[in-house]
């Protein structure tokens, strides 16, 4: 089983990352930052709607300072979902600021409603760390989804991906006469790969949602990435395959009993294809990430020189020995990918 035992560090964004971010418009000056957010001065239990204590409380700002950092909170929405454009912000309102205190981090959550209809949307608001930042990008270009987020100094704000929590759906839907039951194990199989292949760690079933679409008489699922902390940080490559967390367990176990191992190495190197092919498409901006990450310090060299030496193992292939940060062992993991897909083009021409 994959076992994170530490508290992961917290990583500055260097001038190289900044720089990246600027290029690529995911940097933005905003009137307000976390630390102002945290300024709050009373707190009371979130609870859902069944009285359950969410873990999340909702905060309160002293009367002198609550239009200004409500303004600023709708000054980041409309720059996160917008591009901006503030003459739609007449129309929103901050119904809600929680925090969560049971996440290291201890991020808060935002709930925006637009008055006109009383739709609402939330976003969220975090401290800056360039694992997070760089687990976002490989996300935003290697994955099927796109990732909306800005930074601003020691600030980062993040979209809200809907979605069940994959607890949750364990819990509420694994037995539900509908379920499409090979189409959810199909898509974990795509999902435990990119998770290896780009290094994105601790992906339990609370980390991670399940989006359900119907087409017709059948329905899809796609899991979703929701915590992008640990990104290329953990020195055990367990910890980057989604399949040896036991919350995962009751879809592992569905998997046993609806795919064959053939099945599963089809699928594993249909996602593998997939990702060649965003990397043939996503122009330099790969190549500038990867680069960049590659001079960074995101792990501690000792979890560095283990992950090389089980990839090593795993792979069969020495070149991962001469890495010597966790950039350069994405770096090999995404050549890799790309070798081997085009491998198997030239042998089925």
């Amino acid at each position: 089983m994959a076992f994170i035992s530490r508290k992961k560090n917290i990583y500055p964004i260097n001038q190289d990352l900044r720089k990246y971010l600027i290029k690529y418009g995911r940097e933005i000056k905003l009137p307000i930052h976390y630390d102002d957010i945290a300024q709050f001065d009373n707190a009371i239990t979130l609870y859902d709607k069944e009285g359950k204590d969410t873990l999340w409380e909702t905060v309160f700002y002293p009367p002198h300072r609550i239009d200004e950092i409500y303004r600023g909170l709708k000054v980041m929405y409309v720059e996160l979902k917008i591009g901006g454009d503030m003459s739609v912000a007449r129309h929103l309102t901050v119904d809600r600021v929680d925090l969560c205190v049971y996440a290291n981090t201890r991020p808060f959550r935002v709930r925006i409603v637009n008055t006109l209809n009383d739709n609402f949307d939330y976003f969220y608001i975090k401290r800056a760390d360039a694992s997070r930042i760089y687990g976002l990008e490989l996300e935003h270009i290697l994955s099927p989804n796109r990732i909306s987020y800005i930074s601003s100094g020691d600030t980062v704000v993040e979209e809200h991906i809907a979605g069940v929590p994959g607890n949750q759906f364990i819990k509420n839907h694994l037995k539900d006469k509908h379920l499409n039951s090979i189409r959810l194990v199909k898509e974990f199989v795509k999902f435990n790969e990119r998770c290896f292949v780009r290094l994105l760690g601790d992906m339990h079933s609370s980390n991670f949602v399940i989006i359900a679409t119907q087409d017709f008489d059948e329905i899809h699922y796609r899991i979703r990435a929701i915590d992008f902390d640990q990104q290329s940080y953990e020195g055990k490559k367990t910890v980057f395959l989604p399949q040896y967390f036991k919350q995962n367990n009751p879809i592992i176990e569905l998997g046993y009993s609806r795919l064959s191992p053939e099945s599963v190495h089809q699928y594993q190197s249909e996602e593998k294809s997939m990702i060649a092919s965003r990397l043939n498409t996503t122009g330099n901006r790969i190549f500038a990430l990867t680069d960049v990450m590659a001079d960074d310090d995101i792990a501690p060299f000792e979890n560095v020189m283990h992950l090389r030496n089980q990839l090593a193992d795993h792979y069969e292939n020495s070149v991962f020995y001469g890495c010597e940060s966790m950039g350069d062992i994405v770096k090999e993991s995404l050549r890799l990918v790309l070798r081997e897909v085009e491998e198997y083009h030239r042998n089925i021409r």
